[in-house]
């Protein structure tokens, strides 16, 4: 998808109904299906937002971000996420929360970026986070600069996510579960899981319903 047709989309993206937790458990390892609204309260998760950062490539396609992190010793070492994190007290709201990361992580200034659209929240057992996402886009193609917490940097196509071809079912292990089949995203030939592909499927749901 150009970027010129995606942005003629704006007000409608705006409006449009979303999938909630139907779209994001398409793509949720089993494990989060355990977790009921009441569960999830009662475990007082930290609350944390992130960024789908969409924005034209230098062919006029459509591409979005996301990121490897770097490794470290911790739950979300080494996986692939979008630019985000904890809320901080300082942030007057949890748009400020995912635009500073956006700002901290790869260097986007926060006044170029305009939020859309805020997505259903997204819980995390293994470290207990309540993601709240949000749509965001800029203007011009963007020049990224990371910081330490980023290993690479993932531009994907629009169309890639839209592809049906690109959902799989992958077999991982991790420091807190193993030998798990997990449906997930093929982006960019990066295996794409957990809480981010339950984001990307709710995302993807919203835009074929256009």
């Amino acid at each position: 998808m150009n970027f010129s047709e995606f942005t003629s989309q704006l007000q409608t993206i705006d409006t449009a109904t979303l999938g909630g937790l139907a779209s994001q458990f398409r793509l949720a390892p089993k494990m989060r299906l355990k977790y009921t609204k009441d569960k999830i309260e009662a475990e007082k998760p930290k609350e944390a937002s992130v960024l789908a950062l969409f924005y034209k490539d230098i062919e006029n396609e459509t591409r979005f971000l996301l990121t490897l992190r770097a490794s470290y010793n911790g739950t979300h070492s080494a996986q692939i996420s979008f630019p985000g994190g904890k809320v901080e007290p300082s942030d007057c709201d949890k748009q400020h929360t995912a635009k500073r990361e956006a700002f901290e992580e790869v260097g986007i200034h926060i006044q170029d970026i305009k939020i859309i659209k805020q997505l259903t929240d997204a819980y995390i057992p293994p470290s207990n986070f309540l993601v709240t996402p949000f749509i965001g886009i800029i203007e011009g193609t963007p020049s990224f600069t990371t910081n330490h917490e980023v290993e690479t940097l993932i531009e994907v196509k629009l169309s890639d996510l839209l592809d049906d071809e690109n959902i799989t079912i992958k077999n991982i292990n991790t420091s807190y579960m193993s030998n798990i089949d997990v449906p997930c995203f093929k982006l960019n030939n990066y295996i794409v899981w957990g809480a981010t592909a339950m984001i990307l499927s709710e995302i993807k749901d919203l835009f074929k319903g256009l």
